[in-house]
């Protein structure tokens, strides 16, 4: 599930624009980044239906040093089946989690949206993983580069309880997933949950 050139040389194209637009002092260097970013926006949308314009506007809400953004993820275990939600927006199961919140740690991050998104409290134990999106087979994402953190957590309360963003909420055995939210949680990664908690001596993975 390799991402198509055009994807990441646009993404790159962008970061540069991105990153030489917040310290450029030079009004012609402006310039010349800017048009980096055009060509970025021209980039995606030859590889997509959106159309250059909508691309570019959104392009241009980026704005400071180019980073990749961070997800965290939470492997919750309950009598050796891990804790799951079923996303709304596209009826896939996953491991709760989402984009990291400014002024909390990683840990602090999985453990709210565990709650949030399952109704369960928790406690985080190890961090498991840490995977570049691009590189763990997910379904190809059209702009930002990102990393995925995951987490062995322990759950300490609370009840199964949907949320705004999650229509049900489970514990599955290894061998019998549901159909999962490719974009967010993939069964290799699910399965590498399952070897983490068995060995929690292990050390983090990452790419």
């Amino acid at each position: 599930m390799h991402e198509p050139q055009w994807l990441t040389i646009a993404r790159e194209l962008q970061a540069i624009a991105q990153t030489g637009l917040a310290f450029t002092q030079d009004r012609f260097d402006r310039l010349r980044y800017e048009r980096v970013r055009e060509l970025a926006a021209q980039l995606l949308a030859m590889g997509s239906d959106a159309p250059v314009e909508k691309i570019l506007d959104l392009l241009k809400g980026e704005t400071g040093y180019a980073t990749p953004k961070v997800d965290v993820r939470g492997a919750a275990f309950v009598d050796g089946k891990v804790l799951l939600v079923r996303e709304i927006s596209d009826g896939g199961w996953t491991l709760p989690g989402g984009w990291a919140d400014v002024n909390q740690s990683a840990a602090e991050c999985v453990v709210r949206e565990i709650f949030e998104e399952s109704g369960f409290e928790a406690r985080a134990l190890k961090l498991a993983a840490v995977h570049d999106y691009q590189k763990s087979n997910h379904p190809r994402r059209p702009l930002h580069s990102s990393y995925k953190m995951f987490f062995i957590c322990e759950i300490t309360g609370g009840s199964a309880r949907p949320s705004d963003e999650t229509s049900d909420v489970g514990f599955f055995a290894r061998d019998a997933l549901p159909p999962l939210s490719l974009g967010r949680t993939t069964p290799a990664q699910i399965e590498r949950m399952f070897e983490h908690a068995a060995h929690p001596e292990w050390p983090a993975d990452f790419d």
